[in-house]
């Protein structure tokens, strides 16, 4: 258990080199703050979170197991009722078993489980997870039976003690540990083994997982720590054989692969005892590998063997040592078994100076212990503990050996003196040397149990979940309430990224305050629970459930693709207990819940309609003033240079018929004039393009477009003769009539609509003529007519010229809003029309300024937790209550952040 903290790192104290600096500034998303949040919250919690609930293709085994679960509302049964049909199914399979073996002659091999194909063949499937570490895997050498072990084999002599446990090459210790707390009660471990035929070979075991009993059949292989003689490596025989000249194979046998110690495993203290590697085996199996059993609380192994209800107790937090000891460490073995370990924050601040057992009187921390026995006499408060090692002991007082023992105190306690991992210790140092306890509950036949198993989402913010539980009791009783989530430790690998911390509280329907609150656990996650007596009435059990994710870890998704070609097997066998476990999730709505739903979905959806229809109105409408604003102003510079043109068209006119008559020198005059009004031309279109492109810069960044009474006035027309000024006359007022057409016409859409009307502006300057020739003008869009991109607005904060801007008398559909409803619901319409054609999605420029991390990946927890209730009332029933449209939101009376006011519903805490 040691690795689950690990060793501290030496951290790189180099400096980082300099970042360089971006050439560009990056693009700052023009909203308001708040809006920025909302997206990113949107972004990373998906509207949907989902799970995966069926690993294996097809998987039909585990939907039947499903469609059994009970669901509504659900009575009461005696608790030995579900263990009574695994044993009994237990011992009728294991009797078949020996039947057929006799039949054909064979003894029994194990072929969902078979150790020794398994580790020949390199699988490792019965000693390798779907994702164990190199340095964690273990390496036996070979694998034999029990008959080829032992001399004068037996499963157990005088009974399971736990005296006999001897932890073997494994991180197993606190299953260890929890046998050796079985062992002081007998008929424990008898249950535990239900049925057996040592001659075929064939054990039969029942474990308790998830609410449940279930059998699991095993062969008699077990692993060994030295190689066979013939599979051995060359070097290593003959060594050997210098040794042992005569008969070395033989010699090797007894020497290496005869007896307990012989066992790669777990080891019994006697040579010829086998119940516990063959336990240890089955349990291993029951969870799919050795590997699975690394590392554990020994509460939770006393859950699995016995059915009991586990609690964390640290030392620090107990209130009354008094009571602690006198009415539950003096029940031990009664109704409770006692775990207890410590070193718990040792290594918290990354350091590791004090030696592995000397900080606490050669007391291992992060390593189990149980506590066997305790007893008050001549005013001593004494405890026996057990170490699953075999061996290493407390070195205190009442230690083997020290001043406290006497032969009268030997001769009271029993005790003998010996390093076999047994001893005594006081109820102070007890306390002092240990921190934490793991206290389970045991439930004699006079017990019922009630269960119900559902799935909820779990969001990044943990609040109490608006599906809660609901107990009714027919008569005051004692009741113990259990809130757990799956054992994933019999799908390791699938587990996913997400981990789950439980809490829950007990309200009596009718009342506004709770009665009590779940008992946390800092490391025992799978369950939390709380133990009181209860009047009869209708109580409600609230949950909040806390997620965390470790992006390190492997998804089922990855785990499947990494294992499906190579592990074809193992991903079968893991994935199936994936798919029985999350079978209790599965939830089945009645026909009560399920209208209920749809009429709550049917809301909800006309409740999003209408926001959306209400957004998408007041886009339009923004839309539609910004346009009647363009063309007003459009229309006022085209009206502009109409009366420019005109005066100028005048001017020109009246001067030419005041000049005096001759056609002398006329010809020469025109083409000179056409010279100058040619240069005069072209000086005025290059102010006229830079101011242009001025205004079409300004427009990119988003400032006001330049009015175009601020550019320079077109000069003046050159002098030409009649033909030459009626031609240009001709020419300029059929371009204007075009203009002006173009004017009136309905525009497609916005953008044709502008660049319709910058042409007219830029056609409007009259062509200057050379020899006759049109001389080239620049077709670059003067300032009010900018690109189409700059004509949209930046920001709710867009501003235009001036204020009369927004007044037009320009005969358009932009100047008569139609009927908002109509308007909205057309918009509407066209909004789901792009979204079913994937026109929705956001523009390459928008998508580069998300953030793809949470969108592409958002929190996605799910997590199915069962509630069972322990009760001595036999109408006791549970049932899960699904929330209802007119519920009001609960606030977390457990967190005084969400109750500042101190006020709930108008009422006082």
């Amino acid at each position: 258990m040691e690795n689950e903290y690990g060793d501290a790192q030496e951290v790189d104290e180099t400096p980082a080199p300099p970042q360089a600096v971006p050439e560009s500034t990056p693009k700052v998303r023009k909203q308001l703050p708040q809006r920025n949040v909302d997206a990113f919250w949107d972004k990373f919690t998906t509207k949907y979170p989902g799970k995966v609930h069926s690993v294996l293709p097809a998987d039909i085994y585990a939907k039947a197991k499903a469609s059994k679960t009970k669901k509504g509302v659900v009575s009461g049964q005696v608790t030995a009722k579900s263990y009574d049909q695994a044993a009994s199914e237990c011992k009728n399979a294991v009797e078949k078993i020996a039947k057929e073996c006799r039949r054909v002659n064979l003894k029994y091999r194990d072929p969902h489980f078979d150790i020794e194909w398994d580790l020949k063949r390199y699988w490792r499937d019965c000693l390798d997870g779907l994702k164990t570490d190199d340095e964690d895997r273990a390496s036996p050498r070979s694998v034999k039976r029990i008959p080829d072990i032992f001399d004068k084999p037996v499963f157990f002599t005088e009974g399971a003690t736990a005296s006999d446990v001897r932890q073997g090459m494994s991180g197993d210790c606190w299953f260890l540990s929890a046998l050796c707390a079985l062992c002081n009660k007998t008929d424990l471990i008898d249950k535990i083994c239900v049925a057996r035929d040592e001659l075929v070979g064939v054990y039969g075991f029942v474990f308790h997982r998830d609410g449940e009993w279930f059998q699991t059949i095993i062969d008699d292989k077990l692993y060994l720590i030295a190689s066979d003689w013939w599979e051995s490596s060359d070097e290593e025989k003959r060594t050997f054989e210098m040794v042992n000249r005569q008969d070395a194979e033989e010699r090797y046998r007894l020497a290496n692969q005869t007896g307990s110690k012989a066992l790669y495993f777990a080891q019994c203290t006697n040579e010829n005892e086998t119940w516990l590697p063959l336990l240890e085996k089955a349990f291993a199996k029951a969870h799919g590998d050795f590997s699975a059993i690394n590392g554990g609380f020994t509460g939770e192994a006393i859950e699995d063997l016995t059915g009991g209800v586990t609690t964390e107790l640290f030392t620090t937090d107990i209130l009354d040592m008094e009571k602690f000891w006198s009415e539950e460490i003096m029940k031990v073995n009664d109704e409770f078994l006692f775990g207890c370990a410590t070193g718990t924050f040792d290594k918290w601040q990354g350091s590791d100076q004090a030696s592995r057992t000397g900080a606490r009187n050669d007391i291992v921390r992060m390593h189990a212990y149980s506590i066997q026995e305790a007893k008050e006499i001549k005013g001593e408060r004494l405890c026996r503990l057990r170490n699953p090692w075999g061996e290493g002991e407390w070195k205190g007082a009442w230690s083997d050996g020290s001043e406290q023992w006497t032969p009268e105190w030997m001769e009271l306690l029993g005790h003998k003196f010996g390093d076999d991992g047994m001893f005594w210790i006081s109820f102070k140092d007890l306390l002092r040397r240990y921190q934490s306890f793991d206290r389970t509950r045991l439930f004699g036949p006079e017990w019922r149990i009630t269960q119900q198993w559902t799935e909820l989402d779990v969001p990044w913010s943990a609040d109490y979940n608006d599906t809660k539980f609901s107990i009714t009791l027919t008569k005051r009783s004692p009741i113990v309430i259990v809130l757990s989530q799956l054992d994933d430790r019999y799908f390791r690998g699938l587990e996913g990224q997400y981990t789950f911390q439980l809490h829950f509280r007990l309200e009596k329907d009718g009342e506004h305050d709770y009665i009590v609150r779940s008992h946390g656990n800092y490391s025992m996650h799978r369950s939390v629970s709380t133990d009181l007596e209860l009047d009869a009435g209708t109580y409600s059990v609230l949950m909040k459930i806390t997620a965390r994710r470790w992006e390190g870890d492997s998804t089922p998704e990855d785990v499947i693709r990494n294992n499906v070609k190579s592990r074809q097997q193992k991903l079968i066998q893991v994935g199936l207990a994936y798919d029985l476990a999350h079978a209790k999730g599965d939830i089945r709505e009645s026909e009560e819940e399920k209208a209920e739903r749809q009429k709550r979905d049917e809301k909800r959806k006309a409740a999003d309609k209408k926001k959306q229809r209400a957004t998408k109105s007041k886009s339009n409408r923004k839309k539609w003033e910004y346009g009647k604003r363009e063309k007003a102003r459009e229309k006022r510079h085209t009206q502009r240079r109409d009366a420019y043109n005109r005066k100028r068209a005048e001017a020109e006119a009246q001067k030419a018929a005041e000049q005096p008559g001759g056609d002398a020198g006329s010809e020469g005059l025109a083409v000179e004039s056409d010279l100058n009004g040619t240069d005069a031309a072209a000086d005025a279109e290059n102010r006229v393009e830079k101011q242009a492109s001025a205004g079409a810069a300004d427009n990119a960044t988003g400032e006001h477009i330049t009015n175009l009474e601020s550019l320079p006035t077109p000069p003046a027309e050159p002098q030409a003769n009649d033909a030459v000024t009626a031609g240009a006359a001709k020419q300029f007022q059929s371009e204007k009539v075009e203009a002006e057409d173009a004017q009136a016409e309905p525009a497609a859409d916005e953008t044709t609509q502008v660049s319709r009307l910058s042409e007219a502006n830029v056609n409007s300057i009259p062509q200057v003529t050379l020899n006759g020739d049109p001389v080239p003008v620049s077709t670059a869009l003067p300032a009010s007519a900018a690109a189409p991109s700059s004509l949209a607005p930046n920001d709710d904060d867009y501003r235009y010229d001036s204020d009369a801007s927004y007044v037009s008398s320009i005969d358009s559909v932009l100047d008569f809003y139609p009927n908002e409803e109509a308007y909205a619901a057309a918009a509407l319409a066209e909004e789901d029309a792009e979204q079913q054609e994937g026109e929705g999605d956001l523009s390459p420029a928008e998508a580069s300024d998300a953030d793809a991390e949470f969108e592409n990946d958002p929190w996605n927890a799910v997590c199915v937790v069962g509630l069972k209730i322990y009760s001595k009332d036999e109408g006791c029933c549970v049932q899960i209550v699904r929330p209802k449209e007119e519920e009001e939101e609960r606030l977390d009376l457990d967190d005084a952040s969400k109750g500042v006011s101190g006020e709930v519903d108008g009422r006082k805490l």
